[in-house]
């Protein structure tokens, strides 16, 4: 585990809830909802149960446009690439008395509405952690409903993705997801290529220190084949193995946590060296707009001084 040792700013440490849940804990290195889905299913504690809930009630994602940001962001100052931990969708089930199924519904609505915002206040790449490696010690239901809920939303959102600009990547060790949907992520992937608005980056069965791994994998091989000599590696050439090399912008300036939890649990490790950090209460399904805002805000406030001084 990354131990996270940090200046914490007086002005912003953790405070108890408010009637309106602001930022959690912000570190240098985020619409209030009733329950919104009274259909979901209750709570059952020998098994997950599919909820019946559209993923993509939302419907399209707007057309490119020039959109007014909120008053505390700068544009000039917007990130270019976020990374986001969506954790908490079991607990916030767990709180309302619901299926575990239920928050991770509710997660992939309240990523929806994220990637939404992303393109209409001009961020150009957003990476989620969906489903780590160490994931797969979770009870096998969980496992298959959670695999089953990213297929389905992925035929429901990749043609209002599509139309909206938005490219679809999918990083992680995909050979151990069911072959479906290593179909479907390849046919997404081919699909929305092209399109430049937004990258949306999802990492499944993925762990930082997987990434590092395989990328020194690759590495041996080459040298092996003769194709590159010992000096030839750097970090430079580390980085292109890197599964992030499939963007632009690989490195985060803003990785968000959800949860209340301090950690980066295997995450982009490389990648994250000069990431800003934001820590947020609130459970993924609650994080919206305000919260997005509220983190955003802070990393704009930030001197990134990558080791110097300014």
């Amino acid at each position: 585990m990354l131990s996270l040792r940090f200046a914490i700013p007086t002005a912003n440490t953790l405070t108890p809830p408010k009637i309106k849940p602001k930022p959690g804990l912000v570190v240098q290195t985020a619409w209030n909802q009733t329950d919104l889905f009274p259909s979901l299913p209750k709570r059952n504690d020998n098994k997950l149960q599919a909820a019946t809930t559209d993923l993509s009630v939302a419907g399209d994602i707007p057309a490119e446009e020039v959109v007014e940001l909120p008053a505390e962001l700068s544009r000039e100052l917007m990130p270019k690439h976020v990374a986001v931990i969506m954790d908490g969708n079991g607990r916030w089930a767990r709180q309302r008395g619901l299926a575990t199924s239920a928050g991770h519904e509710a997660g992939v609505k309240a990523l929806r509405e994220l990637v939404e915002l992303c393109c209409q206040w001009g961020i150009q790449v957003l990476t989620v952690f969906a489903f780590s490696y160490e994931n797969w010690i979770r009870p096998k239901v969980e496992v298959d409903f959670l695999m089953s809920l990213f297929e389905r939303a992925l035929k429901s959102e990749v043609e209002s993705f599509s139309r909206g600009g938005i490219r679809i990547s999918v990083i992680g060790d995909s050979t151990k997801l069911p072959t479906s949907l290593q179909k479907l992520i390849n046919e997404v992937e081919e699909t929305t290529k092209h399109n430049s608005r937004l990258q949306l980056i999802v990492a499944v069965s993925y762990s930082g220190k997987y990434d590092v791994v395989q990328a020194c994998r690759s590495i041996a091989e080459k040298a092996k084949d003769g194709q590159i000599q010992l000096d030839d590696i750097n970090e430079s050439l580390i980085e292109q193995e890197l599964e992030t090399n499939c963007t632009e912008h690989p490195y985060p300036d803003l990785l968000i946590r959800t949860s209340g939890e301090l950690r980066v649990s295997n995450f982009l490790l490389w990648q994250l060296a000069y990431t800003e950090l934001f820590f947020a209460q609130e459970l993924w399904p609650d994080f919206r707009k305000d919260e997005f805002v509220d983190a955003l805000s802070s990393y704009q406030q930030r001197q990134r001084r990558y080791g110097g001084r300014h």
